[in-house]
């Protein structure tokens, strides 16, 4: 069973995809903020399997934290998928140059979960 951690700070689609989750059998863990979610990295003995992190926050947003996970070295190989309702080329250029594994809009589907899921997971196995 594949580890899910989630950084939204809508409580209601931290839910729902926490929902989708467990149905692709997978466990989540929602913060809902990206301090906590930065935070609960540092202190982890083990990393999740997988993060999706919402971009638009206030304060610290999505961008932030995966800037923040990409430069730690031994997290290199954690698949983030972004998540947002905005599609403006400029943004999602953006996070996969910072080194996103994916982006899905909101609302998501199960299925475009489940692919973006996919295509992380492959991603970082052929590294």
């Amino acid at each position: 069973m594949k580890t899910v951690w989630i950084v939204d700070d809508d409580e209601d689609m931290g839910k729902a995809i926490a929902l989708m989750l467990s149905l692709l059998d997978c466990t989540a863990t929602h913060f809902m903020d990206a301090r906590k979610g930065a935070q609960a990295l540092l202190g982890a003995k083990t990393l999740p399997d997988l993060m999706i992190l919402d971009i638009n926050m206030p304060e610290v947003t999505g961008l932030d934290l995966l800037e923040f996970v990409r430069r730690r070295k031994d997290w290199q190989d954690l698949p983030v998928i972004m998540l947002s309702s905005e599609a403006a080329d400029v943004t999602v250029d953006r996070a996969m140059q910072i080194g996103a594994d994916g982006y899905v809009m909101k609302p998501v589907t199960l299925e475009e979960l489940e692919k973006a899921m996919a295509q992380a997971f492959y991603r970082h196995i052929k590294r």
